[in-house]
C-alpha cells in the first residue's frame, strides 16, 4: 500500500548528490594528466642520460631543472586540453596534416620553409598592425630564444665548459660529454659564449618595456587587459633580464657584492615564470606551429584555385576547404548558424541588420 500524500509532502527532500564532472570532462583531464606525466618522465630521463648519469649535472641549478620539469608537465597538460576542444581539434588536425603532407610538399616545396621563417621567425603579420609592435616583439622573441638555447641545456647538464688549467682562459665546450668547440674566454667569441644571457637580456628589456608602456598608455589596451594575463608576463621578463644583468655587474664591478641576494631573486623570478608559462599568455608560443599548418592548408588550396565566393555578393571569402572546415567546427559546437560562414563580413552585417529590422524593430512600431 502506498504512503499518503500528506506524508510524502511532509517528508524531508532527499539529500542532493554531490556534483561530479561530466564523463567527457573527466576523460579529458585524465588524458591531459597522463600526457603531462609521460612528457615529464621523458624529460627527467633525458636530463639523467644527457648529463651522463648526472655526472655533468650542476646541483646549484637544481631549482631551474625542477621548474623545467613542471613546465613540461604544464605544457603537455594544457596542450592536451586545448586540442580536445572541437575548434582546436580541427585546427590541430588540419594544420599538422598540412604540415606533414607529402602532397603539399610536392605542390609547393618552398612554401613551408618560407612560412616558418616569416610566420614563426619574423612574424611579418605583426608588421601590418604596427612597425613598433613588430620590432618590440622581435626583440622579445629572439632574446627569449637565445636565453632558452643557453639556459635549458646548461640547466640539464647537457652543456659543460671545462678548462685544463681550472681557471682559463682556454675553455672547451662539451655537449653530452663530447668536445664540440675550444675557445679563448678573452676574445670576442669567448666573451659571447660567457655573456650570451646578457645579450638576451639587452634584447628583451626594451621590447618588454615597450609593451608594458603601451599597456599603460593605450586606451584600447587598457580596456581589455588583465594584470595576471597581460602585465605579469612582461614584468617577469623585465625582472629576469634586469637581475641577470645585475649579476654580471656585481661579479665584474662589485667583486661579488650582493651577488647571493641577486642570484636568489633571479632564480625565483625564472622558476616562477617557467611554471607560469603554460597557464598564461606565453602559451601561444606552443600553439603557433598549428597556425602555421593552417596557413599552409589555406595556401595550397589557393594554389589549386579552390576559392569560396560569398553567396550574396559573389566576392571571394576564403578557400573552400577552410570554409568547409569552419562549417564543420560550427556543427561540432552545436551552433545552428553554420550556414553563416557562406557570407562575407559585409553581407553578414547586412543580413544581421535586416533581421533586426524585420524581427526586432518591427515589434516597437
Amino acid at each position: 500500500m502506498s504512503e499518503p500524500t500528506e506524508a510524502l509532502a511532509a517528508a524531508p527532500p532527499p539529500p542532493e548528490a554531490p556534483e561530479t564532472p561530466p564523463p567527457g570532462r573527466r576523460s579529458v583531464t585524465a588524458r591531459a594528466t597522463l600526457a603531462g606525466s609521460v612528457v615529464s618522465l621523458l624529460l627527467i630521463a633525458a636530463i639523467v642520460l644527457g648529463s651522463r648519469l648526472l655526472r655533468d649535472f650542476d646541483s646549484a641549478l637544481l631549482p631551474y631543472a625542477v621548474a623545467t620539469v613542471f613546465l613540461a608537465f604544464g605544457v603537455a597538460y594544457r596542450y592536451t586540453v586545448w586540442v580536445s576542444a572541437p575548434g582546436a581539434r580541427r585546427l590541430f588536425r588540419q594544420g599538422f596534416g598540412s604540415f606533414f603532407s607529402a602532397d603539399n610538399f610536392r605542390k609547393a616545396p618552398t612554401a613551408l620553409p618560407k612560412m616558418i621563417a616569416t610566420y614563426l621567425g619574423f612574424q611579418k603579420f605583426l608588421g601590418a598592425r604596427s612597425r613598433a609592435r613588430w620590432a618590440a616583439h622581435q626583440l622579445i622573441f629572439w632574446g627569449c630564444i637565445l636565453a632558452a638555447l643557453i639556459t635549458f641545456p646548461l640547466t640539464w647538464g647537457w652543456f659543460t665548459f671545462t678548462s685544463d688549467s681550472g681557471s682559463g682562459p682556454g675553455y672547451d665546450m662539451r655537449i653530452w660529454g663530447f668536445k664540440v668547440l675550444g675557445f679563448d674566454s678573452l676574445n670576442i667569441l669567448g666573451w659571447l659564449m660567457f655573456h650570451g644571457l646578457d645579450v638576451a637580456a639587452v634584447l628583451v628589456i626594451p621590447g618588454a618595456s615597450y609593451f608594458l608602456w603601451r599597456r599603460m598608455k593605450d586606451r584600447g589596451a587598457i580596456t581589455g587587459q588583465r594584470f595576471a594575463y597581460d602585465l605579469l608576463p612582461l614584468i617577469c621578463l623585465i625582472v629576469i633580464s634586469v637581475t641577470g644583468l645585475l649579476l654580471t655587474f656585481s661579479s665584474i664591478f662589485l667583486h661579488g657584492g650582493g651577488y647571493e641576494f641577486l642570484a636568489i631573486l633571479h632564480m625565483v623570478s625564472v622558476v616562477f615564470t617557467l611554471i607560469y608559462i603554460p597557464f598564461g599568455k606565453f602559451f601561444h608560443i606552443v600553439q603557433r606551429p598549428a597556425a602555421v599548418g593552417m596557413q599552409l592548408f589555406k595556401y595550397t588550396a589557393r594554389q589549386d584555385e579552390q576559392i569560396f565566393a560569398c553567396k550574396r555578393c559573389g566576392e571571394p571569402i576564403d578557400t573552400t576547404p577552410y570554409v568547409e572546415n569552419l562549417r564543420g567546427t560550427m556543427q561540432d559546437l552545436g551552433l545552428d548558424f553554420n550556414a553563416f560562414v557562406e557570407y562575407c563580413p559585409r553581407c553578414k552585417r547586412v543580413l544581421r541588420g535586416n533581421a533586426y529590422l524585420t524581427d526586432v524593430k518591427k515589434g516597437f512600431k
